[in-house]
């Protein structure tokens, strides 16, 4: 539970005057829904003073809406603080994390300039997150930011992973000239470059799976875990490896729980407690299913194989011709083998000069060979306008190679995505990893994803899903589920409602920016269709924890929407957490808070710093190297410092954990 929160102060822009500076602070500087939800991360979950820098103006992404970029920021502090409020007035004893805790500071610059971050303490400052939309920007904030303090913990937000790569090996360097003799492990963590569409992909393509799996890679190990519905009368399911979380109670009430952090007891529990568990009734579990390893990753594989199958070069009409003719003159050297004392070699030979004429006629030859000769020369007339056709499909097939793909007419099963902006290139990549059918709906020609799906062969329809006929070119009424990805939350509710339709029982995820209007439509679209899988994602939601965990100096292996809930999996050092040094696995179990999972029983040298990364694979093709991590853990096993864990961690859990050990890189 947090505390009492001040309400959200308007400040001048420098600090006053005989007030001391603030010091290890933070700074997130951003432009959309993402830097305001990672303020709110930072300040009401870690309890850190958090200074925000938004740019003048509406925010690019929601023009419509009438308030500023700083008055939604201040509006959505001020539902927070209330939400806090009632919260801390229902009693939460002494653990106030934001006692103390001073306000959101929310600045206002059209650049994260030199003078722009001076002005926020930027040489003051413990961690810096740069999250902008544009990676450009981005990248000028983190090398003007690291000249100003080598010392800063850098999160920074890119959709290039090659050029992230590159930046955070450059600004490492940078940091590690600066400060001389500095600890490794916190020079891996100075630098950290996340994409939020990288982050969110796996959730929102996981609503497109059967049963709702997520996955998290470990190791080399994927975890996954799977929404299971509640039980039949009599009914005995398998309980899985652990039970991590309890589904909402009131699935079909309009006005019951949307499943978010202040849905209350209704809404759904992260990681509850046995009893809890089996005092449940009628409400459905997210479950660790199964543990299994991991392939190298592979590219994603295109929808067609690697050529152009004969089906994508001739039309169905000409292949059907193509095979009557040959039919036919199969039947004539049949025919020919029958009538007449020639070998199979000869009657064949002989019926194809006839297909083609150039035999001569069979003036003395007995009346079955002048009748197959006629035959033959009849059946010779249908050749040609064949292969014309045929050349002439050829060529056409041969100009339109670079053109997009139209949706087969047999195609069923398949997921249609809504949008090639950004997330959804992400989310098509990874689908396509997963072997799944997809069709594209796209209305920008020049969208960012259209290469992409040109290069893959992915069916692509092009048009404004709005209009009449867009979804059903896609296959629509066939489709398994549908991905609304836009830019656009009107757009995306307007495509979902003509889907449901046509298809009721079609599984939906939309895409949403506004909370308050995705807990409507959530709970509106899960009452109107109980018999279908209905899910509201935002992509800063699933993205924010990620970043927040940055800026704390730690990285998370992945996140798991329980509904409208995150729940975190990370990787920790036992040494300084009085809650797990010493404890025994049972015992260190913390019911709605954090979970441990596994243990690393790799020697501390030899240990793969990022666990999310798969491990190094023999050249040769040989074995795989055996994972270090143990997952069939003894409950009476006691932690040891120098172990390294995997916990499953609601995010106030996580954040209760990190602030305990928090890694400062060293003052000059």
């Amino acid at each position: 539970m947090l505390g009492f929160v001040p309400p959200l102060p308007q400040q001048p822009g420098r600090p006053q005057p005989g007030r001391p500076p603030a010091t290890g602070h933070m700074i997130v500087c951003g432009d959309d829904a993402l830097a305001r939800r990672l303020a709110v991360e930072l300040r009401f979950v870690y309890g850190e003073r958090v200074t925000l820098l938004l740019p003048p103006g509406r925010d690019a992404n929601s023009p419509e809406t009438p308030l500023t970029q700083r008055g939604r920021a201040a509006a959505l502090f001020g539902r927070m603080s209330a939400a806090m409020n009632r919260t801390g007035a229902a009693g939460n004893g002494g653990n106030d994390t934001n006692a103390g805790v001073e306000a959101v500071r929310i600045m206002e610059a059209p650049e994260p300039s030199d003078d722009v971050l001076e002005e926020a303490g930027v040489d003051r400052a413990a961690a810096l997150a740069l999250v902008y939309d544009d990676d450009e920007r981005n990248i000028r904030a983190a090398l003007t930011a690291r000249r100003l303090n080598p010392r800063l913990r850098l999160v920074i937000r890119l959709y290039n992973r090659k050029l992230g790569q590159h930046l955070e090996e450059l600004l490492d360097q940078a940091a590690a000239v600066a400060m001389p003799g500095i600890d490794p492990a916190l020079l891996d963590a100075s630098t950290t470059v996340l994409s939020d569409a990288d982050t969110a992909a796996p959730a929102l393509a996981a609503t497109a799976l059967t049963g709702s799996s997520k996955i998290i890679q470990a190791e080399g190990l994927l975890l996954r875990a799977a929404e299971r519905p509640p039980p039949r009368p009599g009914e005995t399911l398998d309980p899985g490896l652990c039970t991590l979380a309890l589904l909402s109670s009131t699935t079909n009430d309009p006005a019951g729980s949307e499943g978010s952090d202040s849905s209350g007891a209704e809404g759904p529990e992260l990681l509850p407690s046995e009893e809890t568990v089996a005092a449940a009734e009628g409400r459905g579990t997210v479950v660790l299913e199964a543990i299994s390893r991991a392939d190298p990753d592979r590219p994603a594989t295109r929808m067609g194989g690697r050529g152009a199958p004969l089906a994508q070069v001739f039309s169905r009409r000409l292949r059907w011709s193509a095979l009557g003719v040959a039919v036919a003159a199969l039947s004539l050297v049949v025919a020919s083998l029958l009538t007449t004392e020639d070998t199979a070699v000869h009657s064949t030979y002989l019926t194809l000069l006839d297909l083609l004429g150039m035999n001569d006629p069979a003036e003395n030859a007995p009346a079955a060979r002048q009748v197959i000769q006629l035959l033959s020369g009849i059946a010779g007339l249908l050749l040609l306008p064949l292969l014309i056709a045929a050349v002439l499909e050829a060529f056409g097939t041969l100009r339109t190679a670079s053109s997009l793909r139209r949706p087969p007419r047999g195609l069923s099963g398949h997921v249609v995505l809504l949008g090639l902006g950004k997330i959804g290139t992400r989310v098509l990549v990874r689908l396509r990893e997963l072997d799944i059918p997809v069709v594209v709906v796209e209305e920008d020609p020049d969208a960012r994803g259209i290469p992409l799906a040109r290069s893959m062969h992915v069916p692509t329809v092009l048009g404004d899903v709005t209009q009449e006929g867009v979804l059903e070119a896609a296959k629509i009424r066939r489709a398994h589920a549908l991905l609304a990805l836009t830019s656009i939350d009107t757009t995306n509710l307007e495509a979902t409602l003509y889907a449901r339709s046509v298809k009721p029982d079609l599984r939906v995820a939309l895409r949403l920016y506004d909370d308050e209007f995705a807990t409507a439509v959530y709970r509106t679209l899960r009452t109107a269709h109980p018999q279908a899988l209905t899910r509201s994602r935002s992509v800063s939601h699933l993205a924010a924890p990620s970043f927040a965990v940055a800026m704390m100096g730690r990285q998370i292996l992945g996140a798991v929407p329980v509904e409208r809930k995150v729940m975190l999996f990370a990787a920790l050092e036992v040494a300084g957490h009085p809650q797990l040094e010493g404890r025994t696995v049972q015992q260190a179990f913390q019911a709605r808070s954090w979970r441990v999972l596994a243990i690393d029983a790799t020697p501390p040298a030899d240990r793969n710093p990022d666990l999310a990364a798969l491990p190094p694979y023999p050249l040769d093709g040989g074995a795989q190297p055996p994972s270090g991590l143990v997952w069939d853990l003894r409950p009476e096993y006691v932690l040891r410092a120098q172990d390294r864990v995997v916990i499953a961690a609601t995010r106030r859990g996580l954040a209760e954990l990190l602030r305990r050990q928090r890694s400062v890189l060293p003052q000059q």
